[in-house]
């Protein structure tokens, strides 16, 4: 599954190295928690994208759990306050093999 989220008006979401060292965390540790496998990922400066794999119909909870904590550390370290994401993510399921492949060259593009 490919899982896209975005800052608000398209503000950054990663200020420095700290704060993606900080999300890659909390995706981790999520995760692990809901048996989600991380294939690759992509963090921009305001935006972010996953190529993952779910067991269960768990989506929901992990991107919850992602992006609260998340939230909450960078609007604490940032001193603001407020929505940090635009929306709710996107996510679009792997159909194919041909699907995959072009999302993962994406991907790796945009490291």
């Amino acid at each position: 599954m490919l899982v896209i989220n975005r800052g608000v008006n398209r503000c950054n979401i990663f200020n420095s190295d700290v704060d993606k060292d900080m999300f890659l965390q909390i995706l981790n540790k999520s995760a692990t928690l809901n048996k989600v496998i991380i294939h690759d990922y992509c963090l921009m400066d305001n935006h972010y994208h996953l190529l993952i794999e779910t067991t269960k119909e768990n989506l929901p909870v992990l991107m919850r759990t992602i992006n609260a904590n998340y939230a909450k550390y960078f609007n604490k370290k940032s001193k603001r306050s407020g929505h940090l994401w635009q929306d709710r993510y996107k996510s679009k399921y792997i159909t194919s093999e041909d699907y995959l492949y072009r999302q993962w060259q994406k991907i790796i593009r945009l490291h």
